[in-house]
C-alpha cells in the first residue's frame, strides 16, 4: 500500500568534481557546457537527477559516463549541498562526489545533457552554473587536506615517475611554489610506499631514478594501523 507524505519532498541530484593532471603538471577540472535550461550554455560540473530506484553513487557514475564518457573511476563522497535557493527549478539537494584521474587514460566526449565537455585549468575557470563554484572550492580544500595524509595523488601520475614529478604534483595540489627538495625526498621515501624501478632512459640530463607506487605495501601499512607513519611522511610544512 502506498503512503502519502504530509510534507513536500525535495529532488535529489548528484554532482561530480573530477580532477586531472596534464603533461605540464597543471591541475585541471572536468566541466560540461549545459545543453538545456536552467543555465543553458553555461559551464557546470557533470551531474544530474537521481532516479527513484537508484543509489546516489550509481547515479553519479552514470551521469559522469553519459555526459562526458568518463567511466571506471573511483569516486568518493564529498559533501551535501542543500541551500534552498541553489537551483531555480525548485528545492533540490545535491550530493557531490570527487575523483582524481589520469587525463591520458580517460578521453572525454560530450553526450546526453552536455553540449560540450572540456578540461579547465584551475586558474582559468569560466563562470559556473548553480552553486558549482562553491562545490569546486570545497573539493579543492578536501583534496589539499587529504593529500597531506593519504597517497591519493598517484592516480594523476604515470605508472613510473621520478621524485621530481611527484614533488611537482604535491606542489600543484597544495598550491605552493616550491617544497624543500631534500626534506620532501627524505620524508616521502621514509613512508616505504614507493618501489624503485630503475632509471630514466633516453634523456639528455643525468637519468633520474624511477619509482612506482607500491599499493600492496600501502594497504599493508594501513591494516597495521601505521597511519602516523604515513602522516609524518607526507604532511609537509608549507
Amino acid at each position: 500500500m502506498s503512503y502519502t507524505y504530509e510534507y513536500p519532498r525535495p529532488a535529489l541530484t548528484v554532482d561530480c568534481v573530477i580532477f586531472g593532471l596534464d603533461q605540464s603538471s597543471k591541475l585541471k577540472v572536468l566541466l560540461i557546457e549545459r545543453l538545456n535550461d536552467p543555465f543553458k550554455d553555461c559551464w557546470a560540473l557533470p551531474g544530474g537527477f537521481v532516479d527513484i530506484d537508484e543509489a546516489p553513487e550509481h547515479a553519479a557514475l552514470r551521469e559522469l559516463d553519459e555526459e562526458t564518457g568518463v567511466k571506471g573511476v573511483f569516486i568518493e563522497q564529498l559533501y551535501t549541498f542543500g541551500a534552498p535557493d541553489r537551483d531555480p527549478r525548485g528545492r533540490v539537494v545535491s550530493i557531490a562526489y570527487f575523483a582524481l584521474v589520469n587525463l591520458a587514460k580517460h578521453p572525454v566526449s560530450a553526450a546526453s545533457d552536455a553540449r560540450n565537455v572540456s578540461w579547465f585549468e584551475m586558474d582559468a575557470l569560466p563562470n559556473l552554473a548553480f552553486d558549482h563554484k562553491l562545490i569546486l572550492q570545497v573539493a579543492i580544500d578536501r583534496l589539499r587536506a587529504k593529500v597531506r595524509y593519504q597517497p591519493i595523488g598517484f592516480e594523476l601520475l604515470p605508472e613510473q615517475f621520478t621524485l621530481s614529478q611527484l614533488q611537482q604534483l604535491y606542489e600543484t595540489i597544495l598550491g605552493v611554489k616550491e617544497l624543500n627538495k631534500r626534506n620532501f625526498r627524505t620524508r616521502i621515501l621514509k613512508t616505504g610506499i614507493l618501489k624503485e624501478e630503475g632509471r630514466q632512459e633516453g634523456v639528455a640530463h643525468r637519468p633520474a631514478k624511477l619509482y612506482r607506487f607500491d599499493k600492496v605495501k600501502y594497504e599493508q601499512l594501513a591494516k597495521e594501523k601505521y597511519e602516523d607513519l604515513l602522516r609524518r611522511g607526507v604532511d609537509f610544512e608549507i
